[in-house]
């Protein structure tokens, strides 16, 4: 069972300066597949830094994931994107992938009933007309290292993808505003 994180858990969409601290960081990434839809999420943990610059007065000597995004073959507008608790893709429906990331022991894997809360949470997407989205954010929800907040828990972790838009806001259970059918899926890897 993971322990629930402790503190105001940070996300910041932020491009970072090329290579930064890439000479000693640790790799994961999802290969995400669809019907007709692919791409790649890569995960990196950097420094973490408290106001998002890179000033090294300012790194807290802890760290953050970097996520990167690519996915072609969606259709044109915003799609939720978030982690899963288990590292399973069975079609149809990627079901298999669970709910939410969202370590308890008073976790809400459905991210409907929790949102915007769960550990799990990423951007929406954005495809433009031809389909293709990009997405780099950082995050101090997840590590790739040990701990109860890892992507490499006993069950592993996947990256899903979803039909409609993440709407950010808490509805009743099952309502679907977070991002309702999920359209591809990735098993998140070590590299």
């Amino acid at each position: 069972m993971r322990a629930r994180a402790v503190g105001v858990p940070v996300f910041i969409i932020v491009a970072l300066a090329a290579g930064a601290g890439a000479s000693q960081t640790t790799r994961a990434r999802a290969d995400i597949k669809g019907e007709g839809v692919t791409g790649r999420v890569d995960f990196r943990e950097v420094p973490a830094q408290l106001d998002g610059g890179h000033d090294m007065k300012f790194m807290t000597g802890t760290t953050a994931m970097e996520v990167t995004a690519t996915v072609t073959g969606l259709k044109p507008g915003a799609h939720g994107s978030h982690l899963h608790a288990v590292g399973s893709c069975e079609p149809p429906g990627f079901t298999s992938a669970g709910g939410h990331f969202d370590p308890g022991p008073h976790g809400m894997t459905d991210a409907d009933a929790n949102h915007p809360f769960h550990m799990g949470d990423l951007p929406n997407l954005v495809a433009d007309a031809s389909g293709r989205a990009t997405l780099k954010a950082i995050t101090s929800r997840v590590t790739l290292g040990p701990g109860p907040l890892s992507l490499f828990d006993a069950d592993g972790t996947a990256v899903i993808v979803h039909a409609n838009p993440d709407q950010g806001v808490t509805a009743e259970p099952k309502a679907g505003l977070s991002g309702g059918p999920r359209v591809a899926c990735g098993v998140v890897t070590r590299q």
